[in-house]
């Protein structure tokens, strides 16, 4: 029986990739994961099996590589960021726990540095308190869902993080997020947005609640929503936690 290790890459420079990432890779007979990412590391992969697979392929993707560590390979998953955030892990352990112990492979999840925060530490510090991460891709969660989310996290004012927040197709749930934001927050709450976090063509910008959805916002963005405290100087981004100078 093999071994399946499920990664995060980290938000995309192989320099933010953990140092046990990058050991699982090395030790890999098989990597799987959706072709960007593998593109993202195509330099560590020579002599190994790779399954590459398209978006919306995923659940066939986990199976193959779960397959392939039943069969005795050492075989590694790869996710952007941490595979414990919006990533593989679940997928992968879902389907492995529907082997039988004695048939199953030996599973190991790696974590690693997530794309909020990487985009926090590019904005300086606006995760110092209390926050909540919310994705607005509605592929999987129903609209009306993330909508609650949303509000509620904005009722408990919560500094709020937003993966996927815009698409080519998905032009308006943004603009629905911030008039239910607009409802509970300033307008002039500061927003971060950072496109590309770590990687080459990285941008970063500092807007507020009345005008971000201005500013350029992609699949590639992060969104961090300031809470009621959070507060921008000289360029940087800050949530305070509550000590007293």
């Amino acid at each position: 029986m093999g071994k399946i290790t499920v990664i995060g890459l980290g938000p995309g420079s192989l320099e933010d990739m953990t140092p046990k990432a990058l050991k699982a890779i090395q030790q890999a007979e098989v990597v799987a994961g959706y072709n960007t990412y593998i593109k993202l590391i195509e330099t560590l992969l020579e002599g190994k099996t790779v399954i590459g697979t398209a978006m919306m392929q995923e659940i066939d993707r986990c199976r193959l590589a779960v397959e392939a560590a039943v069969a005795g390979k050492n075989t590694v998953v790869v996710s952007s960021g941490d595979s414990g955030v919006y990533g593989m892990a679940g997928l992968v352990l879902e389907i492995a726990l529907t082997y039988e112990k004695e048939n199953r492979p030996e599973i190991a999840i790696i974590a690693g540095i997530s794309a909020v925060n990487a985009a926090a530490s590019i904005l300086g510090a606006p995760l110092m308190h209390d926050f909540a991460v919310i994705s607005l891709s509605n592929l999987l969660t129903p609209w009306d869902l993330i909508r609650r989310r949303v509000e509620c996290a904005a009722q408990g004012d919560f500094v709020i993080a937003l993966y996927n927040p815009k698409s080519k197709k998905r032009v308006q749930n943004i603009e629905e997020v911030r008039e239910i934001l607009l409802q509970y927050k300033s307008p002039d709450t500061p927003v971060g947005i950072v496109n590309n976090a770590s990687r080459a063509n990285q941008v970063q910008v500092i807007s507020t609640l009345r005008d971000f959805t201005k500013e350029d916002i992609n699949m590639f963005s992060m969104v961090l929503i300031g809470n009621s405290k959070t507060y921008v100087k000289d360029g940087y981004m800050i949530t305070p936690r509550g000590y007293e100078l």
